[in-house]
């Protein structure tokens, strides 16, 4: 991969979409550098071969010829399994190194943008500035402020096994971004250049030389561990600076001196070490040491941060005399240690606020060593003497003290407290009733799905990291696929029974839960109104609403839903479902959060988040989104923190209008407008789909013509890729496979089929182009489905496809993709796919020859590995070449589950 070829080929590509400069010269930069340790490596020949490979594809897809393809098919066939493995690995770095590039270019395009466009030219979804003023403009400045203090937004990280990168790959990607973008700096002499140069060049040689695949899966606590680390590099300053820029737009010329306008309006919530759901690995113990960790790490941060503020507040008591209710403070705090006093006061004399803070440090540190005598017993009391500190600053006339550094570590507490996330646990409700009934009559069991004693012992464990380090650390229990109010009731019974009581004889000792409901499978999703009224006459869900306020959570999948009818009627039924339980919840007076179970993958709910935020029905957003966020999301959202920023905006700005009376207005005009398309779209989708997948035999051929058996095989999660073992039925299949599964093959099947018979049944282009023009969920749904095709390519999933040998099933595939396709450019007007979309398309353009290269290196080792009876020696090299291949395709297409 050379210089020369790479600029090449973005002058070939600006053709369609300009590619700016910039990116031009990155990825040309970026590539002649791998290919300096290509020829370095040693293996003679590699680098030609590389370039060989990288020349056909192209001309493959500028021809579009299937002669030109096969020509690069034959190639690859030819090359032997070593160095088929080595340029696999090869071209896999490269799209490592041109997302960075790719990313880089985003972060260069966020600063430019930065404060240029003035606020009466943006859209009210652009920034939180905008969506503030236009809600303003509808309800009033009031009101606006009162919604602004219950905006909440709540991402949470799960460990389902999305993301394909090894951590010490990631590592590195992140090291070489970091490098690229000091390059940007203008005053960057030659020497430092140089040296930049040669540190770059470094780093791609170590991730060239990184095995790229895992030896063995990760451990729930490897999650955490990942986790931890996306916390250090991004979330932990990355959340307060949203809150300062936000509080500095709404202060204008006071920010920084008046009381603070922005609420700390994130918080973090986890599942990973939580989520036991099919994943045995997952055990009480696990879950305890994954909150103490998560924990430790916290509170290490929280004391640096208190620490570092308190000695910058060298404030003279001459200047700045200490309140009454400060001083109070003090005095209490050398009642609790003369020895911690004493330090404090030791490094500050005359610095009253700096002894106070330093003294609260201390506190932390002792929260962190479990000192009893000392530490903080909720993150509530630390806020507490926090304010009291900036409470004296602002008596005292130093606004600026108070509401600066200060601020921002209030800020922290808040959105973490002392937990950094909220660990939620999940669990079948399967389980739940198979242990109520071991409980019962333990020989009534043949065999148990988890050891009952094992379910016990985790309520055990939530109970017992709320006593330590508050109620919010772990307070959700969430019920997989609920099926029946019982299902809810049977987790507050089991809670109890872990203590020796019983529902109508507390203990006392359980843990205080919300217990959420999962609705996952459309039947589910349909019976959901009905379940949660049944569930509002339990006793206990009736005493939490009554402490929490009438706050409660309800979670909606959207992975089994799709892989069930297919992803367009499982749109229409996620929207229909969210519609009928918001109405259901302001019938009951319930400030109701939907929980909106969303991965990666277009057939997984993915797709830009603040679009779906506008699309939903009234009353269900009201101020609050919660979202899970897994695998390469996580990278791809919160690694760079300049993106974080941007997306944690739009997110913000997107929820604040979705409660505007204009956005359910619109939403709900358009829904009724369209019921009856939206009827003719689900039924006439949902026959298609089910026809192609309840065909007899499609689970083994499915198998066959997709690497869906081998992604089992990837070390990328600590949970089994399936419920089961049997490919003789989807139902045990887990949604992300189903999905990566069909991405590998190049069909993206799972983000569009029964689209185009379900348009092709309407027939009606007036018709739909002014729902494109007017319903939003309809025009998200088009534009996902658009970025969906655009990833396929027919000529490559065509010879996945014949692997199976059912030609009426390849064929069913292949007339849906053209009959999409043809009614997407229909309805968007367009000549080709994304043709609207500079930016996306000029990405999957990009990508799409050098994804061929790795697709048909991955055919060649599954055409291996499905000719028949091979022994393990045989099976060994073409096996860890597709492993290669796909960590290469995912990290092409930036997607896998």
């Amino acid at each position: 991969m050379t210089e020369r070829t790479l600029a090449d080929d973005s002058s070939r590509q600006a053709a369609q979409h300009e590619i700016p400069e910039e990116m031009r010269r990155d990825v040309g930069f970026l590539g002649s550098l791998l290919g300096t340790v290509l020829s370095e490596y040693g293996s003679q020949g590699l680098l030609e071969d590389v370039e060989t490979l990288r020349s056909l594809t192209i001309a493959a897809v500028e021809d579009g010829s299937d002669e030109t393809l096969t020509k690069a098919e034959d190639f690859v066939e030819a090359l032997s399994a070593e160095r088929a493995k080595e340029v696999a690995r090869a071209f896999t770095c490269y799209f490592l190194l041109a997302n960075l590039a790719e990313e880089q270019h985003r972060v260069r395009t966020l600063r430019d943008r930065d404060g240029e466009l003035p606020l009466e030219a943006q859209k009210p979804s652009d920034s939180v500035a905008a969506a503030f003023t236009h809600l303003s403009e509808e309800i009033g400045q009031r009101e606006a402020e009162r919604r602004l203090k219950e905006l909440r937004f709540h991402p949470v990280l799960t460990a389902h096994p999305t993301e394909a990168r090894r951590n010490a790959v990631t590592a590195s990607v992140r090291r070489i971004g970091a490098l690229l973008d000091d390059r940007d700096d203008p005053r960057m002499g030659p020497a430092a250049k140089a040296r930049n140069t040669r540190e770059i060049t470094e780093e791609i040689d170590n991730m060239w030389r990184t095995a790229q695949l895992r030896v063995s899966n990760p451990s729930p606590l490897d999650e955490v561990r990942t986790a931890l680390g996306v916390f250090q590099s991004s979330f932990s300053s990355v959340f307060t600076e949203a809150y300062r820029r936000m509080d500095d737009w709404l202060q204008n010329d006071d920010a920084g001196r008046a009381t603070p306008k922005a609420p700390a309006f994130i918080r973090l919530g986890s599942w990973i070490a939580g989520d036991r759901d099919g994943n045995p690995n997952v055990t009480a113990s696990i879950t305890r040491q994954a909150v103490t960790q998560a924990a430790d790490r916290v509170l290490a941060d929280l004391e640096e941060r208190t620490r570092t503020v308190g000695l910058s507040l060298t404030l003279d008591d001459r200047y700045t005399p200490p309140s009454d209710a400060l001083q109070a403070l003090w005095n209490r705090q050398k009642q609790l240690s003369a020895e911690l006093a004493e330090r404090a006061a030791e490094h500050s004399p005359g610095e009253p606020h700096r002894q106070v803070l330093l003294a609260i440090a201390g506190r932390v540190s002792a929260t962190r060593a479990r000192d009893a005598d000392l530490a903080y017993r909720v993150p509530e009391q630390l806020v507490e003497d926090l304010r009291e500190v900036q409470d004296s600053l602002v008596a005292a006339g130093a606004q600026r003290a108070a509401y600066g550094e200060l601020q921002e570590l209030i800020w922290q507490v808040e959105t973490f407290g002392f937990h950094l996330a909220e660990l939620e646990v999940r669990q079948h409700s399967a389980v739940h009733a198979q242990t109520l009934k071991w409980l019962e009559d333990p020989d009534s069991v043949e065999k148990m799905a988890v050891p009952g004693e094992e379910v016990l012992e985790t309520f055990r464990a939530i109970a017992s990291l709320q006593q330590r380090y508050g109620v919010n650390a772990a307070r959700r229990y969430i019920v997989s696929f609920t099926q029946s109010a019982q299902n809810l009731a049977d987790v507050y019974l089991l809670a109890e029974r872990a203590f020796g009581g019983t529902l109508e004889n507390p203990s006392g000792d359980a843990p205080v839960l919300d217990v959420i409901p999962l609705f996952e499978t459309y039947d589910d999703l349909q019976n959901a109104p009905r379940i949660l009224a049944e569930a509002l006459s339990s006793p206990q869900l009736q005493k939490r609403l009554k402490q929490t306020g009438r706050r409660m959570e309800v979670m909606l999948g959207y992975s089994d839903s799709s892989k069930d009818v297919g992803p367009v009627a499982a749109t229409l039924a996620l929207y229909q479902a969210q519609e009928k339980i918001a109405a259901w919840a302001v019938e009951n007076n319930i400030h109701l959060t939907q929980f909106h179970g969303r991965g990666g993958a277009l057939g997984r709910g993915g797709g830009p988040a603040n679009r779906a935020i506008l699309a939903q029905p009234p009353h269900s957003v009201d101020l609050r989104f919660k979202v899970t966020e897994q695998g390469e999301v996580i990278d791809a959202r919160y690694g760079n923190p300049e993106i974080a920023l941007r997306h944690i905006e739009q997110v913000a700005a997107a929820t604040l209008m979705a409660s505007a009376p204009s956005t359910e207005k619109r939403n709900a005009a358009a829904a009724a407008t369209y019921a009856d398309l939206a009827q003719q779209l689900d039924d006439a989708s949902r026959a298609r789909f089910h026809a192609l997948v309840k065909a007899e035999g499609f689970a083994p051929w499915f198998a066959q013509v997709t690497p869906q058996d081998e992604i089992g095989l990837l070390a990328i999660g600590s949970r089994p890729a399936k419920r089961g073992l049997s490919v003789e039925s989807l139902e045990d299949l887990r949604a992300i496979p189903w999905n990566f599964a069909w991405g590998q093959a190049r069909i993206n099947l799972t983000g569009w089929y029964g689209l185009g018979t379900a348009l092709e049944d309407v027939g009606d282009l007036g018709l739909l182009q002014r729902a494109y023009a007017e319903w939003p969920l309809f025009s998200a749904m088009i534009d996902n489905v658009e970025m969906s095709l655009a990833k396929t390519d027919r000529r490559i999933a065509r010879r996945y496809l014949d692997l199976g040998g059912k030609t009426e099933l390849a064929a069913a595939v292949l007339e849906e993709l053209d009959l999409t396709e043809k009614w997407i450019l229909a309805i968007t007007g367009q000549d080709r796919l994304l043709a609207q979309h500079r930016v996306l398309g000029r990405a999957v353009q990009l990508r799409n020859p050098y994804v061929d290269a790795l697709s048909l290196i991955q055919l060649r080792a599954l055409r291996r590995l499905r000719s028949g009876n091979l022994s393990e020696d045989e099976i060994r090299d073409p096996r860890n070449l597709l492993l290669i291949t796909l960590k290469g395709v995912a990290a092409g297409l930036q997607n896998t589950g």
